[in-house]
């Protein structure tokens, strides 16, 4: 049988000891018996997948998950996401993601407008386009809140904006955290574009039945990753292998299919807790008789950190533990299969924000020999004499140590 390779990312999942738990992670407080049998047969460890001077955000992480240096290749989150909704963008047009947020007495009190539906925010997008809509400026719907905004002209301007992914401001004041130009405090254009839909989208009906129903109107978008098209060299030429993306977010297929991956469309996936893990892996399996890899991407941990929310982060790691991991490795015998289970970055719910701190991960399969320890945790992997400092290199090794 040819042999099988599968990645299993568990964004955010990485956490700091919570008091409530007894000075443990959610990880370590999560019942995860499949990826600690993996650490059991298999070899724990730490990786970087965040560069020295770069954002610790999912687009930089993941890339390098991929095994693409992001100091090479990252060109910026809008374009990655435009990728998968197959925007052709043009040598003159730059990608920002646009969130859908809400914004209430000038602050920003939720970067997703209460995870608001795919049905509304489309709706709500739409209305752009209607009212705002122009030569410099068009939107294009996504999942949820997440969203792109594709600006012509003024490219080397609208790159060197400085932009703040908003679930690093949660509570925090709007107008200190526009896109502002370095060094520069007179407004721009996707600044002045941000507060000019504060006033279009406040009145609309989706949002006065989200106000009647006590949810998060979406009354305001924001601006942020932005950038020029990807260009990367294709998986297959740089690894030898053909496979498939299983992701609910446009930010990891698009990477997929910027690299020649197909990302599959999998019922029941939201990108939050309620997400189908049980699909995810039963169209992994399927994919995996036709390829030999097949990259998983799970968005619950990271919703969880960023909301704060210690159970659920908990609930969505056993999920995937037992939904994902543990039917993946129950499917293939050790000789024929090769797993990989990590966070992209820490999300602490303490923090609700991303950290660039290294990350543990958990390797099982034929060649992979067991390096001393029972259990996969943060605490585990700091134990570990095994860290990839460049995490690009992590895929070489997962994919050619035989």
């Amino acid at each position: 049988m040819k042999k099988k390779y599968v990645i299993v990312v568990a964004d955010g999942m990485a956490d700091y000891p919570v008091e409530e738990l007894g000075g443990r992670t959610p990880l370590e407080a999560a019942r995860t018996p499949a990826m600690d049998s993996m650490a059991a047969n298999g070899m724990v460890g730490r990786a970087s997948f965040i560069p020295a001077g770069m954002a610790p955000g999912s687009d930089v992480a993941n890339m390098a998950i991929f095994g693409y240096d992001p100091r090479r290749y990252y060109a910026g989150r809008g374009p990655l996401e435009a990728e998968n909704l197959g925007i052709e963008l043009r040598a003159d047009e730059i990608a920002f993601r646009c969130n859908l947020i809400t914004e209430e007495n000038g602050n920003l009190v939720d970067y997703s407008a209460g995870h608001i539906s795919t049905r509304e925010a489309k709706v709500l997008v739409d209305f752009l386009n209607a009212t705002c809509a122009d030569e410099t400026v068009r939107f294009y719907p996504g999942v949820s809140y997440r969203h792109i905004a594709v600006v012509r002209g003024n490219c080397e301007e609208l790159l060197n904006l400085q932009c703040v992914p908003p679930h690093d401001i949660i509570g925090k004041r709007i107008s200190e955290h526009l896109p502002r130009a370095k060094g520069k405090k007179e407004e721009n254009y996707a600044a002045s574009l941000m507060e000019k839909t504060r006033a279009l989208l406040a009145g609309h009906e989706i949002n006065s039945v989200r106000v009647d129903l006590k949810e998060n109107p979406a009354n305001m978008i924001w601006l942020w990753g932005q950038g020029k098209k990807a260009v990367l060299p294709s998986f297959a030429e740089k690894f030898g292998r053909q496979g498939s993306v299983i992701s609910a977010v446009d930010l990891i297929k698009g990477i997929g299919r910027a690299i020649g991956l197909t990302p599959l469309d999998v019922p029941g996936i939201t990108g939050y807790y309620d997400t189908n893990y049980e699909a995810k892996a039963e169209y992994a399996l399927e994919s995996l008789k036709k390829n030999d890899f097949v990259f998983i991407h799970v968005e619950a941990p990271d919703e969880a950190g960023h909301n704060g929310d210690t159970r659920a982060k908990i609930t969505a790691i056993e999920n995937i533990d037992r939904h994902i991991v543990a039917k993946i490795c129950a499917a293939y015998s050790r000789d024929d299969i090769r797993v990989l289970a990590l966070p992209d970055h820490p999300t602490p719910v303490s923090l609700r924000t991303h950290t660039a701190d290294p990350v543990g991960f958990v390797l099982y399969g034929f060649g992979i020999e067991q390096n001393g320890f029972s259990a996969y945790s943060e605490r585990t992997a700091a134990a570990s004499p095994v860290f990839y400092k460049n995490g690009f290199e992590l895929i070489d090794y997962f994919f050619n140590n035989y």
